[in-house]
């Protein structure tokens, strides 16, 4: 049968999530929807994607969009609002000074927003208060790369990882927050079983699935496991003294820093055995095609340049660097996480790789921005810069795609300094975030699909995202934005742009001039380019100088450090983590990403898939330590410490460590009552870097005390969910639910009635149990129905989401839908392990069961479960591994 569903020509664009810059093929259909799919060609990924990728035409509604300018919660237009920017800016600038405004931006903005933001900040307001959320997951990286190479220069390409014979995974939960390089790795172990793999991580992650050895590292242990593998190495003779003593400077004393930890010493600050430290320590020191993939555990704390100097220290001692499949390898949690870097999106920095305390890069910009003043000095970094605004040194900021009340520590200081500020402008795609209800003025930006422009992924490749949907209501691109509030500041000479292309002319001009070869980032060669050319740009790595043929490029592999003698600086690191507490209690809190969420869900808690997997915020707990504070599993739980607290449900499992805890960075009051979970993150960062230690903060936990649970599914959204907790999440016809009450209310009628919309309902009261139940209908199709009990509700939930609007055919199934149960022949799936083709638990189960499934490869064919994007595939090894064993029993 033919299609009758017309479609457009696919549009080559890049996935707006992680930093892996995945190409993907968009096509708009005569109906509106958006088929998703990855692009062969693209060099990143090859056609695959990860479940966020291939749900992402689920995500692009205007459900919830800001179309329209608006000025105290009134419809403004654009010549209002940004007459109203430009003049609180000016004012502000006149009365204090240009560091008491500030631009806090994102990884989301694309290349030409990033670059012009920066311009207009650094080189006509004169200030460097301008700083991004990536500083909250790669600055160390960034810091530790400048002091060791003298630049901020990834040296290796992702093929690395395919080529190397061992890959080190450094606080990465690689299979959850960058699937598709997680399946390159897996793909070419396929290939080449002898590949081995180390995960070192408190956490059991899926990732785990992949390792040959896990290392389950206390919370900041990475600095000592390194300085002792550089110790093990020069011991053990596998240093590479040719390469040291050309390339390099300051080995002996890295090597005598390292050297002043015992084997009890690194035993005790890492909790590993001395055996599991010995194996891990001679497969390095044995196998040359050495890849070490690190990523937030690694830069997300008090000491993340520290960590990242010591990992480098190892490669630079091995010349285990820029040759293929060796390296050091920065993963990055952003889409342009990288572009904004090399625009100098961060503080301390300048555009093209240039620093803003060199006297020289700072006369080379200003001479070729012909800009009227110069930011002199560092701004101030994202925690410090929040601060100035709790404390007015700040008076006016404008946020950029990012919502800091959510991602920031301490993320309650920062909504109160935001309520305080005398004027806080947004722009960003969504109408109502935590931090978009706390601005005077709401910008409306371009979202993905809408917006044109360039990102750059973590192997330092250019990509194009491309619009293939038009602009929604007023929406206008960001570095519109800026360039028209720029121009009504009075800088009219630097802020004219006739479109994108033009923006990106200029970039790589700048990036070649008076370069020579002196810095990294060279991208000239588009200096002249056309925007008919432009619109056709294929992915590239940079540098791509002017005159120069494309090429994969790898760096020092031969030394040619960007440091003024060309040799890269090992760093002599301390032999003590920090510590990375203001205060003591008996927990550490770790936080991070699920596999189907994204950020502060502002795009992912659109698709009913995505919320499928995980639908509510959770604490990972080690079992004994459940047992001793008298937690039991899928109850509620208070996480609390000297900055307030949160209620999540108890996840109780061994893949945590005993005194550590684990809750997703992802939900916020617009999904859950109380899950904000950077509300209780510490705000203590790096010294060099400026990063927070998001992995290690101290907490308490206790059982939340709810005698009433319940679970609500409904077509309409519910308006009233006054409980203490809630969590809400997208289905497929509608909205899922969670509920946990303090106290029962005195009339459950009325109660429902509020929940439902309605006081035409079905109710039922189970005398044995004490549950009572409700259930709406619609011309004979279900509505809502909502579950009540004194204990968890436990009912089949994804089969009762599956019939909500369906019509039903008699009483019968009326009652089973009341009761939760599905007729026999209706089998329940349980908890949905593939998002991509919605699989349960217990459909994984019965192919293994009934029809002798046993690998991951068999459920593929059999259910389709892991067959499309493969991010389950850990998971389904995990139910084959746990099923095989009990058989065994």
């Amino acid at each position: 049968m033919v299609n009758s569903v017309k479609r457009s020509c696919p549009v080559k664009t890049t996935c707006p999530y992680c930093g892996v810059g995945c190409g993907v093929l968009a096509t708009v259909t005569d109906n509106g929807s958006v088929d998703i799919k990855g692009d062969p060609d693209h060099p990143s990924n090859y056609g695959r994607l990860c479940s966020k990728g291939s749900a992402l035409g689920e995500t692009i509604d205007l459900t919830g969009r800001m179309l329209e300018p608006q000025i105290h919660g009134r419809s403004a237009t654009w010549d209002s609002a940004l007459d109203l920017v430009a003049e609180k800016f000016k004012d502000t600038i006149a009365k204090h000074g240009p560091d008491s405004v500030a631009f806090y931006i994102s990884g989301q903005l694309l290349t030409e927003d990033y670059y012009v933001a920066n311009k207009l900040m650094k080189g006509f307001i004169g200030s460097g208060n301008i700083d991004t959320n990536s500083r909250l997951c790669m600055a160390s990286s960034v810091a530790g790369q400048h002091r060791a190479f003298g630049s901020d220069t990834v040296p290796g390409t992702y093929e690395d990882m395919e080529l190397a014979d061992l890959i080190v995974l450094v606080g990465s939960n690689l299979a959850w927050c960058h699937p598709v390089l997680y399946q390159r790795i897996e793909a070419a172990k396929a290939k080449r079983p002898e590949m081995k793999v180390v995960l070192i991580d408190p956490r059991r992650t899926m990732t785990s699935d992949i390792a040959d050895l896990h290392l389950p590292l206390k919370a900041d242990g990475d600095v000592a496991l390194f300085q002792g593998l550089l110790s093990y190495l020069a011991e053990n003779n596998a240093l590479n003294n040719q390469y040291i003593n050309s390339h390099t400077n300051g080995f002996k004393e890295a090597l005598g820093a390292a050297g002043k930890l015992t084997a009890a010493d690194i035993s005790s600050i890492t909790g590993l055995s001395n055996s599991e430290l010995r194996d891990f320590y001679d497969l390095v020191a044995k196998t040359e095609k050495t890849v070490t993939v690190y990523s937030q555990g690694v830069n997300q704390s008090s000491i993340g340049t520290d960590k990242v100097g010591a990992i480098i220290n190892c490669h630079l001692a091995t010349g285990r660097i820029g040759q293929p499949g060796m390296g050091p390898f920065s993963v990055t949690g952003q889409p342009n996480a990288m572009g904004g870097r090399e625009v100098g999106g961060l503080a301390n920095m300048l555009a093209c790789h240039m620093d803003i305390e060199n006297v020289k890069h700072r006369n080379l910009v200003q001479e070729f921005w012909q800009s009227p003043t110069m930011a002199v000095k560092p701004g101030l970094k994202a925690v410090d810069m929040f601060n100035a605004v709790a404390n007015g040194d700040i008076k006016a900021i404008w946020i950029m795609g990012t919502n800091p009340v959510d991602s920031l520590p301490h993320a309650d200081y920062v909504k109160s300094a935001l309520i305080k500020c005398p004027f806080v402008v947004v722009s960003d795609i969504m109408e109502t975030t935590d931090t978009t209800d706390l601005a005077q003025v709401k910008l409306p930006s371009l979202g993905w699909g809408e917006k044109d422009g360039m990102v750059t992924n973590s192997e330092r490749r250019i990509s194009r995202q491309r619009a293939f949907l038009p602009a929604p209501g007023a929406a206008r691109a960001d570095w519109w934005q800026l360039a028209e509030v720029g121009r009504r500041m009075g800088y009219e000479q630097g802020m004219t742009y006739e479109d994108n292309s033009a923006i990106i002319r200029e970039y790589a001009e700048l990036s070649g001039f008076e370069n020579k070869g002196s810095r990294d980032f060279d991208i000239s060669a588009l200096a002249t380019i056309s925007a008919e050319s432009y619109a056709q740009l294929a992915p590239f790595q940079w540098p791509q100088k002017n005159g120069d043929a494309i090429a994969e490029i790898r760096f020092f592999a031969d030394g040619n450090f960007y440091t003024p003698d060309k040799k890269a600086v090992f760093q002599a690191q301390s032999e003590r983590p920090k510590e990375s507490r203001s205060f003591d209690l008996p927990f550490t809190l770790n936080t991070g990403r699920i596999r189907d969420q994204w950020h502060t869900m502002t795009r992912t808690g659109k698709s009913p898939r995505l919320g499928q997997h995980l639908a509510e915020p959770f604490v990972e707990i080690h079992p004994q330590d459940a047992k001793d504070l008298g937690i039991e599993p899928a109850t509620l739980v208070e996480v609390y410490n000297n900055f307030g607290s949160i209620i999540v449900r108890a996840l109780i499992t061994d893949r945590i460590q005993q005194k550590s805890v684990f809750v997703s960075m992802h939900w916020t009051d617009q999904f859950a009552s109380s899950a904000r979970v950077d509300t209780l993150v510490d705000a203590i960062t790096d010294p060099y870097s400026g990063q927070p230690a998001f992995k290690a903060s101290a907490c308490s936990l206790r059982p939340f005390k709810a005698n009433l649970f319940g679970f609500l599914v409904s077509q309409k959204k519910p308006k009233n969910l006054e409980s203490e907790y809630w969590a809400l999440a997208r289905c497929e016809a509608g909205w899922r639910v969670e509920l946990g009450l303090k106290e029962t209310p005195p009339n459950l009628s009325e109660f429902a009635a509020e929940l439902l919309g309605t006081n035409q309902f079905i109710d039922y009261l189970d005398a044995g149990t004490g549950e009572r139940r409700f259930a709406t209908f619609d011309n004979g199709a279900l509505s809502a129905v909502l579950h009540l009990s004194p204990t968890p509700v436990l009912l089949s939930r994804n089969w009762i989401v599956s019939e909500l609007g369906r019509p039903v055919a008699n009483k019968m199934q009326r009652y089973r839908l009341i009761a939760g149960r599905p007729a026999n022949d209706v089998p329940d799936i349980g908890a949905i392990i593939c998002s991509c083709h919605s699989i349960g638990r217990n459909q994984i189960v019965s192919a293994m069961m009934e029809k002798g499934c046993n690998t991951v490869k068999d459920i593929g064919i059999c259910t389709k479960a892991g067959s499309n994007c493969g991010s389950c595939k850990s998971e389904i090894n995990q139910i084959l591994s746990s099923r095989l064993m009990e058989a065994a029993e």
